[in-house]
């Protein structure tokens, strides 16, 4: 039992933090129904963001460990990433907003491509900075560097735990901006028909790069959680990372943030939960990967509309 419950909390970590990343994912598509494959690559340059904060304070002569190095990390990381996602609305997606769906669809594969390559190629040419070509060690900050937290019996890894507070606080945040804020009432008009909303004052361009940059801010703080839990970060880790989390949004139901993370939690949960209890030729951790698509592609045949529902508008 007890062999349970620590295989249920890593697919609960593992799954908030697919859930940060499906959120963003979310947030946008809501808006512009846009499937943002590049995504991830924002969430890869989010963690090297952070880190990169982390040596211009270690230059600067700070404590390398002091916790409070956690905070400036995120500021600098959802800086980096905020930038980056509007830059990429503004001159790759604006201009083909009214095309066909495949060339925004094509140009976020490219955009990813892009992304991968600069990171790799920027910091591999900085003098005394680690090789981004292999996995970085993550700045190790006080706080995480102690033992696991006993809950209830069971050792739980620090990282885990600021990886699922970190959801907590998002998911309720967000909630609240887009509930009791205007400029959230305005992205909900804009996704339900920006024609209408533009008519009546709202502009629209504005709120969409707003909903780049929401978006944006939630995958830097999931490049942080990521890089807490693994202790490395890489340039490739954006991939997979968000394929997984457009899984999740699927999951939940596409366009509706609950949705995205009850279904980041239930992947990370299945994964964790196939990787341990499924064995031999067809289990074991190495196959994690594909019943994480298995579950997609049985989502799609069984409910289309995922676990909770979509909340879109068809516009096409």
């Amino acid at each position: 039992m007890a062999f349970f419950f620590d295989q249920l909390l890593n697919g609960l970590s593992l799954g908030a933090l697919y859930a940060l990343i499906a959120v963003g994912y979310t947030v946008v598509y809501g808006i512009v129904q846009l499937i943002n494959f590049a995504h991830g690559e924002i969430f890869m340059i989010g963690a090297f963001g952070a880190m990169s904060t982390w040596v211009v304070l270690g230059w600067l002569g700070g404590d390398a460990e002091a916790w409070w190095n956690l905070p400036l990390m995120l500021i600098g990381g959802m800086v980096v990433a905020v930038l980056t996602a509007v830059l990429m609305e503004r001159f790759a997606y604006r201009p083909l907003r009214n095309a066909p769906r495949l060339a925004p669809l094509i140009t976020a594969i490219g955009i990813s491509i892009f992304l991968q390559e600069l990171v790799r190629l920027f910091y591999g040419r900085i003098p005394g900075f680690p090789d981004a070509k292999a996995a970085i060690p993550f700045p190790q900050i006080e706080f995480f560097t102690g033992d696991p937290v006993n809950i209830g019996g069971l050792l739980v890894h620090r990282g885990n735990i600021f990886v699922v507070v970190a959801l907590a606080v998002c998911w309720a945040f967000l909630w609240w901006f887009v509930n009791r804020t205007a400029i959230g009432r305005a992205m909900q008009a804009v996704s339900q028909d920006p024609d209408t909303s533009r008519l009546m004052g709202i502009d629209v361009d504005r709120i969409i790069v707003v909903a780049f940059a929401v978006g944006a801010a939630l995958a830097a703080v999931a490049g942080v959680a990521s890089g807490l839990r693994y202790g490395n970060i890489d340039f490739k880790m954006g991939f997979l990372a968000g394929l997984k989390a457009f899984t999740a949004a699927v999951l939940g139901g596409i366009g509706n943030i609950n949705g995205a993370v009850v279904g980041g939690l239930t992947l990370g949960v299945v994964e964790a939960m196939a990787s341990s209890y499924i064995q031999g030729q067809f289990g074991g951790p190495s196959w994690k990967d594909i019943w994480a698509f298995v579950l997609l592609i049985l989502i799609l045949v069984f409910r289309p509309q995922g676990l909770v529902g979509a909340r879109v508008v068809d516009r096409a």
